[in-house]
């Protein structure tokens, strides 16, 4: 994880509650998979780092691009890369930041 990230919460169309990750350029480089009525549960969603028991799922898009899933130990969806990569170790490094550990 890049210490020189910030997480930015806001809420979407719905009024629900998401949170996003940008790197020092601005880019989004991480984000929320759903949103959240409560901010809390936004903000305990975005504050989640390594966890061991958590899956995370790398796969091609239509595009041919990688990208990352993060799943629960209860198999919800918990977190998503915010773009593809023409690299999976592109897409891994990604998912690094988010608490991804090989």
């Amino acid at each position: 994880m890049s210490e020189n990230d910030k997480f930015e919460v806001y809420q979407d169309k719905k009024g629900e509650y998401r949170w996003r990750r940008l790197a020092t350029n601005g880019k989004i480089v991480g984000s929320s998979s759903e949103g959240y009525k409560k901010k809390s549960d936004c903000e305990a969603n975005m504050n989640r780092g390594h966890v061991p028991t958590d899956k995370w799922e790398f796969y091609t898009d239509k595009a041919g691009h990688y990208r990352w899933r993060r799943f629960a130990q209860n198999g919800q969806q918990v977190g998503r890369s915010s773009e593809g990569y023409t690299k999976k170790a592109d897409a891994e490094a990604n998912a690094a930041r988010q608490g991804y550990k090989a």
